[in-house]
């Protein structure tokens, strides 16, 4: 496979972007590229997740990026985040998956409603990758609807707190020096970190997966954990809208990285179609496959420019969690068509690990799920604009 210097840009996307947000691109497509796109087909083959190069990534800033360099993170901007998201993707959602969980639902609400002494401790370490976090919000039967969660966390005389419950479904949860969960308390929701080692906690490794594949998911059991209130609970949130503020910052990643997976497969298909000859010329001659690589480049620029104008609002403060949810909901939907597509355009080809697309379709099949389903993101926009709740 050959791989492109640039990124799709049909309608000249990136002349919109600042020097640092080209700088950002740069950097990250090139780590991609060198160290990245080599390695991983196997790793998705034997369900193994690069964490070599874990360090790295935190020597370049890929973690928490648009959180101030005071603990020691980049200050970027939201859409430098996004491009970053984009290129990550762009060799494996594994990758985005784990800058994703660290940066917007870890480290952001530790920022956002830690302690000072609770951001001090683990906001520099995760930025330069000496920590993994992981984010413990799905349960085996509460995934939609977190807000019916059974894992509960009770209060004790003695300055701790007593957690019991599963969760399910976790990134990083096996490779994670410290879980934030949510539990319901008699005060509502609430926010806990619970250190990998902690008696009672465990993080058994699911395996089997045909999706993600060299992503780490896991399940977190908590068997009677008890955590002090000082180092653990977050003092700043109460409630539902402590993690769903978390998730809106991670679909914003989303709706930008899914892009990366959908610019991988479309140049793959494109280059492919300019080299297969079939019927005496080249594949991309024929008016079909015109039209797939038409369709293909249409969608992928749309999403460029939605999620665009969304980081820009965003770096304002003015973007909401309705059009986040239309983002992540457009572009996967948008990627995973783009994937299937460009499947067809290689044949039997496009099975295989030698090419990404199979890889990245899979993969998609899960951030079409995961961080809301498709059609919950439909709904909430179906809300936004009705002002009528259909999912309650």
């Amino acid at each position: 496979m050959t791989l492109t210097s640039e990124l799709t840009d049909y309608m000249n996307f990136q002349s919109l972007l600042d020097d640092e947000e080209k700088l950002v691109r740069d950097t990250a497509r090139a780590f991609v590229n060198d160290k990245v796109m080599p390695i991983i087909d196997e790793h998705a083959q034997r369900e193994t997740f690069p964490a070599h190069l874990i360090a790295e990534m935190g020597e370049l800033g890929f973690f928490g990026p648009s959180l101030p360099e005071d603990y020691g993170c980049a200050g970027l901007s939201n859409v430098a985040y996004g491009l970053l998201m984009y290129e990550l993707e762009r060799g494996d959602s594994a990758l985005r998956s784990l800058a994703s969980v660290q940066g917007s639902l870890v480290m952001y609400p530790i920022f956002s409603y830690g302690s000072e002494e609770q951001k001090r401790r683990w906001l520099p370490k995760m930025a330069a990758g000496e920590k993994i976090g992981c984010f413990g919000l799905t349960e085996p039967d509460f995934g939609s609807n977190p807000s019916g969660m059974r894992t509960r966390a009770e209060k004790r005389g003695d300055g701790t707190w007593l957690i019991n419950g599963t969760k399910m479904w976790i990134t990083s949860g096996s490779i994670a020096d410290v879980a934030l969960v949510w539990a319901k308390t008699e005060e509502g929701i609430r926010g806990f970190l619970v250190e990998s080692g902690a008696e009672g906690f465990t993080t058994p490794q699911m395996k089997g997966k045909w999706s993600l594949r060299a992503s780490v998911t896991s399940e977190l059991i908590f068997d009677n954990v008890v955590v002090d209130e000082t180092a653990s609970l977050l003092p700043g949130v109460v409630g539902i809208k402590g993690p769903l503020s978390c998730l809106t910052q991670a679909r914003y990643g989303i709706a930008w990285g899914a892009l990366g997976a959908a610019d991988c497969c479309y140049q793959t298909a494109l280059e492919y179609a300019k080299t297969r000859i079939q019927f005496d010329r080249p594949i991309g001659g024929f008016q079909l496959q015109q039209k797939k690589l038409a369709e293909m480049v249409t969608e992928l620029t749309k999403g460029q420019l939605l999620v665009l104008q969304l980081g820009r609002l965003k770096d304002k403060g003015l973007a909401t969690p309705a059009q986040v949810s239309m983002a992540k909901m457009n572009n996967v939907h948008a990627a995973l068509q783009i994937c299937r597509t460009a499947r067809t355009m290689l044949g039997a080809n496009g099975i295989m690990g030698e090419y990404p697309i199979m890889r990245h379709m899979n993969n998609l099949e899960s951030v079409y799920t995961y961080e809301g389903t498709h059609d919950i993101h439909t709904l909430i926009i179906g809300q936004e604009v009705t002002g009528l709740a259909a999912y309650r």
